[in-house]
């Protein structure tokens, strides 16, 4: 299974640096130089190898040179692109409350009454937040913002949620309308 460590964002000058959002607690690990990452292309554009030739922050991001991206236009065709390892490259962890997204996909989810909710499918980072997509009992995906308000109990066997009024419509779990 494979894993996000990063997604270029855009690109940054006309040398070829490219901005990443980092999505890995080591990213001086994964972006260091002479690293190689395996990209996946926007627009299906299939995957290729990169070489790192230099990282370095910049105004709380990551600034990123790759091997045979050296201006502007080259880079600017790199954005969206999301470098990827596969996940047998890590290790889980020893704290009970951290968890890998591909740790998460696949557990069942349910309401603290025991009632059955669902699988998540997949864990979404986005700007305001993580996401957990869950598809439901009765194939509808949820969104449950993945806070401690909302999902006070997580495993890696079983996830239980506390989700405020209109979150769900527990009627449709049942069938009802």
């Amino acid at each position: 299974m494979d894993l996000v460590v990063g997604r270029v964002v855009k690109s940054h000058g006309i040398r070829g640096e490219v901005v990443v959002d980092v999505r890995t607690d080591e990213p001086d690990v994964r972006f260091a130089r002479d690293s190689v990452l395996r990209g996946r292309l926007p627009r299906g554009g299939g995957e290729r190898e990169f070489t790192v030739t230099a990282a370095r922050e910049h105004s709380g991001r990551l600034l990123v040179s790759l091997a045979g991206v050296s201006d502007r236009g080259t880079a600017d065709a790199l954005r969206g692109t999301l470098f990827l390892i596969d996940s047998s490259q890590v290790e889980p962890s020893d704290d009970p409350d951290e968890f890998y997204d591909h740790e998460l996909e696949g557990v069942a989810v349910q309401l603290g009454d025991g009632t059955a909710i669902g699988v998540v499918e997949s864990v979404l980072h986005l700007p305001g937040g993580e996401l957990l997509s869950v598809r439901t009992t009765d194939g509808r995906e949820v969104l449950i913002p993945f806070v401690r308000e909302i999902v006070p109990s997580v495993s890696r066997e079983l996830i239980v949620i506390d989700p405020p009024d209109g979150l769900l419509n527990p009627d449709s779990l049942d069938g009802a309308p």
